[in-house]
């Protein structure tokens, strides 16, 4: 389901078992076309289809012998668990499906869990929000209840910030209108994203990366740095027992989660669960300084097989982490990118993922997708590491001039 981005090697882990590869896209064509022109690149059958009827249908007429059914992306991890449970394969069930997908169910869900989630109030109307952040309280947070990557998410510090909201962009982060908002309770605190693999319900963890931040000030856009987070950091225990109970409540019993939490004067709430492989830095990371292969063990478990984590915990070979480096200020034309050349030679860069090139129109950094340059960086231990990723910094400057 949407093997796109950094689910690509899906189709070679699937290949390789000498499987056919079905492929179901359920964003918009013209979206998916955009932004991955090449997206069907080895497919055996590829699927363009929304709507749960329409797939089963499609899938109905290729007389395939489906042995399993795989979230790729998160835009269809509901759909993917729904169709999984039809077809008797291994899957998280559909129950709870939509909950892990849906913002606003998920809250309804950890809510009814009895977890500690932030204040919040459903609306789907723009004329509602100003209200809702008054009923939450200030600061408070918009999201798109079916988005993702930070897209169309807005802070609102104080009432006046609710005025204007003629901005708030009008299709998801897959390119779909958006149905409805969160508006909800601003927590402050300490950002983490929470990785785990499960199995026939026990949850083994893989790691927990820190979302950094420059300065103390509140944010809506949480990509500046990422950092894997050491086995003694004070937070690690609270973060993993917390999330083991949101796994539980959700019905994740199979395969990997990404789930992003904050900690607050000790308490951990729940941001969102991702039912899935979480995407870049951190499938990079495993790749290349782990013994895991994400893309092998969640085939293995679709496949109603045994991960290998199951026997043994992840190795890892140090720390990684990523700069992300963003355009906060107005949107311009791209004159450079100073000292790339050098970043490329600094101790501990692994990969740059440069998303606009000299002349291209850079916009004003909200979203994953709109992060000019990324770059992962590795070390053998954590104070290494934030030195390295501070050096990235140091090093590379965006030149970006006004368009007029």
């Amino acid at each position: 389901m949407d093997p796109v981005g950094a689910s690509i090697n899906f189709k070679s882990r699937v290949a390789e078992r000498g499987l056919a590869v079905i492929s179901v896209y359920t964003m918009p064509r013209e979206h998916i076309q955009a932004r991955w022109p090449d997206h069907t690149a080895g497919d055996t059958l590829s699927i363009h289809a929304a709507e749960l009827g329409e797939i089963r249908a499609q899938l109905a007429a290729s007389g395939a012998d489906i042995r399993a059914v795989v979230p790729a992306f998160d835009v269809a991890v509901d759909k993917a668990d729904t169709l999984a449970e039809e077809y008797g394969l291994p899957g998280n069930g559909a129950r709870l499906a939509l909950a892990r997908r849906d913002k606003s169910v998920m809250r309804e869900t950890a809510a009814r869990a009895g977890l500690r989630i932030p204040r919040y109030v459903l609306v789907d109307d723009v004329a509602d929000i100003a209200g809702a952040a008054q009923a939450v309280g200030f600061p408070a947070f918009v999201k798109q209840t079916a988005g993702a990557a930070s897209h169309g998410t807005r802070l609102l510090g104080r009432p006046q910030d609710t005025e204007d909201l003629s901005t708030l962009h009008p299709t998801d982060h897959f390119g779909r209108p958006v149905q409805g908002w969160l508006v909800e309770q601003y927590v402050r605190g300490r950002e983490l994203g929470v990785n785990f693999f499960s199995h026939d319900g026990v949850h083994h963890i893989v790691d927990i990366w820190e979302y950094r931040q420059p300065d103390d000030r509140d944010y809506s856009f949480p990509y500046w740095d990422w950092a894997q987070i050491p086995e003694d950091d004070p937070d690690r225990q609270t973060a993993v027992d917390y999330v083991r109970q949101v796994l539980d409540a959700f019905g994740v019993s199979l395969g990997p989660s990404h789930t992003e939490i904050k900690i607050s004067a000790g308490d951990a709430y729940l941001i969102e669960l991702g039912a899935r492989l979480p995407a870049y830095p951190m499938i990079d990371a495993w790749m290349t300084h782990s013994d895991l292969d994400p893309h092998r063990q969640t085939l293995a478990c679709r496949l109603g097989e045994v991960p290998k984590i199951v026997a043994a915990p992840v190795k890892l070979d140090g720390f990684c982490g990523a700069n992300a480096i963003r355009n906060d200020g107005p949107a311009g034309r791209l004159v450079e990118v100073r000292g790339l050349d050098k970043v490329e030679r600094l101790p501990g860069v692994d990969k740059l993922v440069v998303n606009y090139r000299a002349g291209d129109r850079v916009p004003t950094t909200d979203s994953i997708r709109t992060v000019p340059l990324m770059v992962s960086v590795s070390a053998p231990d954590p104070e290494e590491l934030h030195r390295r990723l501070a050096a990235v910094r140091d090093t590379v400057e965006l030149v970006i001039e006004p368009v007029r």
